[in-house]
């Protein structure tokens, strides 16, 4: 019986030390009576995440985004800058909704200049988050970005953290997005690493997810679909780093009236909108091209003209 009391502190003992080395809580920690008790495979305590609300999301992550630490967020191109920095300004308002502590948001100023500087009149409008409890900070290096973000984190004084930056970089490796995931565990507070036009690479995050547009769904009224409408802001999540279960994909929405994520059933339509009613007809189907001429009753081959020059378009010499 003691040579396995003393095998199982070992054991819990490397698991700690192996744990420090790479930034994260032990899988399982001894209690006081030496018990063993079971932590999330991200390394935080059971029930402590953040839940979006939408059911099955919310289970591929083992309950939802972790309430402390670092969680990636990935938009591949700037076109979907704006996507994912919705996505994230939605789980930050399921954050004001748990304490009065302000919220950060600090990024690169080049970043900023590209996908926009936040709108604070319309954050509040979409995401219900007062405008007085949202700091926002920028600076041109991203060292001083990360120095910022993490003396953040560092004062527990917030209910969460965004870091916006822009681009691959060579200061955002392993060793710096240790420090942000420990001192942000260590705060037990959330820290997003919005990254914009980013490749995929190793990381201390337990979760990456991936944020791209996707075309909205149809509004209901009184409970009945919207013909010819234009339904809330919907993005394609691809859960792409998870350390719970395999890779997956969801679209989901963001009501800006519920303030709640809720999931898109694969058969809801998608509405396309119709063609202006002022403007004229469609042209017909392209034809032969009127500068080039093919012998009458001939098509060449792959049904393309010939290379044949119209008279009428030849120049005069």
């Amino acid at each position: 019986m003691a040579s396995s009391a003393v095998a199982r502190e070992t054991i819990v003992s490397l698991r700690h030390q192996i744990a420090k080395i790479e930034g994260r809580l032990a899988e399982t920690f001894a209690g006081e009576n030496g018990d063993v008790h079971l932590r999330r495979q991200d390394g935080l305590p059971q029930g402590d995440f953040l839940a979006t609300g939408a059911e099955r999301f919310d289970a591929a992550l083992g309950g939802g985004f972790p309430g402390a630490g670092l969680t990636e967020i990935h938009a591949t191109g700037m076109r979907d800058a704006g996507a994912a920095a919705g996505f994230v300004m939605g789980l930050l308002h399921l954050l004001v909704e748990r304490t009065s502590s302000p919220l950060l948001w600090v990024g690169l100023s080049e970043s900023f200049r590209e996908a926009g500087y936040p709108y604070p009149p319309g954050i509040r409008f979409l995401h219900g988050i007062d405008p007085a409890r949202l700091l926002i900070a920028q600076a041109q290096k991203l060292n001083d970005v990360l120095w910022i973000a993490e003396q953040a984190a560092s004062i527990d004084g917030f209910a969460g953290i965004l870091l916006e930056t822009r681009g691959p970089s060579a200061h955002l490796d392993l060793t710096a997005t240790r420090r942000l995931h420990r001192r942000a565990l260590d705060a037990g507070c959330p820290l997003f690493l919005l990254r914009q036009m980013a490749v995929c690479e190793p990381t201390a995050a337990p979760f990456r997810v991936v944020i791209t547009s996707a075309p909205a769904g149809t509004r209901h009224l009184l409970g009945k679909p919207l013909a010819r409408s234009i339904g809330p802001p919907a993005f394609l999540v691809r859960i792409d780093k998870n350390r719970i279960n395999p890779p997956s994909e969801f679209i989901l929405e963001w009501n800006a009236h519920a303030r709640a994520f809720s999931e898109r059933a694969a058969t809801d339509p998608v509405p396309v909108v119709p063609a202006s009613q002022h403007r004229a007809a469609a042209a017909a189907a392209p034809g032969t091209i009127l500068a080039f001429s093919s012998p009458a009753g001939s098509t060449p081959a792959g049904g393309q003209p010939s290379g044949e020059q119209h008279p009428a378009h030849r120049g005069h010499g």
